[in-house]
C-alpha cells in the first residue's frame, strides 16, 4: 500500500483529506507539527507528502530538504491558504513537486503527483496565469506575513494608507 503523509496543523482539514485518500486506497499518516512530521517521515518513508506552508510553530518549507535527504524519491506537494509567488518559487527550488492553493479537492491533490499532468492542466483553474489582482494580493500577503500580521507596519512598508490596506484585505484576491 502506498503511503501519503499529511502535515497540517488544521486537524479537521487533515482528517477529512485523510479519509478521502484512504477511500482511494492510500495509507495515510497525519502529523500536525514539524517534529511529529519528521518522526513520521523517517518511520514510514512515504512516497508522497502533502505539506502545509504555515504551521503553528514554523514553516513547512523547512521540511522539504530534510524529507528529500531522507527519501530522495518522495514527491512533496505544498498546499496552503497563504499562497504567494515567492513561496511557490522557493518551494519548487527546494524540491517540492508542486504548489497548490487551498481549497483543493482530492482529485487535484492526487493529480499534482501524477507524472503526466497534461489532462489536469487543461481542466484546472489553479494552474491558470495569475491576474494582476492576484499578484498584488500575494505581495500584500507576503509583506503582511513579514510584519507578523501588523496592519500598520504593513501599510507603511507598502506605502499605502492603513484603511486602504484594510479594505484590500477584506476583498477576495480575484476581485477588482
Amino acid at each position: 500500500m502506498e503511503h501519503i503523509l499529511i502535515v497540517d496543523d488544521d486537524q479537521t482539514f487533515s482528517s477529512i483529506l485523510g479519509r478521502a485518500l484512504e477511500r482511494r486506497g492510500y495509507g495515510v499518516i497525519i502529523s500536525s507539527t514539524i517534529e511529529e512530521a519528521l518522526k513520521s517521515f523517517k518511520k514510514h518513508k512515504p512516497s508522497k507528502t502533502v505539506l502545509d506552508l504555515k504551521l503553528k510553530k514554523g514553516s513547512g518549507l523547512s521540511l522539504i530538504e530534510q524529507f528529500i535527504n531522507i527519501e530522495p524519491s518522495t514527491k512533496i506537494l505544498i498546499l496552503t491558504g497563504y499562497a504567494s509567488i515567492s513561496t511557490a518559487v522557493e518551494a519548487i527550488k527546494m524540491g517540492a513537486k508542486n504548489y497548490l492553493c487551498k481549497p483543493a479537492d482530492v482529485s487535484e491533490i492526487l493529480a499534482t503527483f501524477d507524472e503526466n499532468l497534461e489532462t489536469w492542466k487543461t481542466e484546472s483553474k489553479t494552474l491558470a496565469p495569475a491576474t494582476v489582482n492576484r499578484v498584488a494580493w500575494d505581495h500584500i500577503q507576503k509583506v503582511l506575513s513579514e510584519n507578523k500580521g501588523n496592519i500598520s507596519a504593513t501599510a507603511r512598508a507598502l506605502k499605502m494608507h492603513r484603511r486602504t490596506l484594510q479594505r484590500k484585505l477584506l476583498k477576495k484576491p480575484y476581485t477588482n
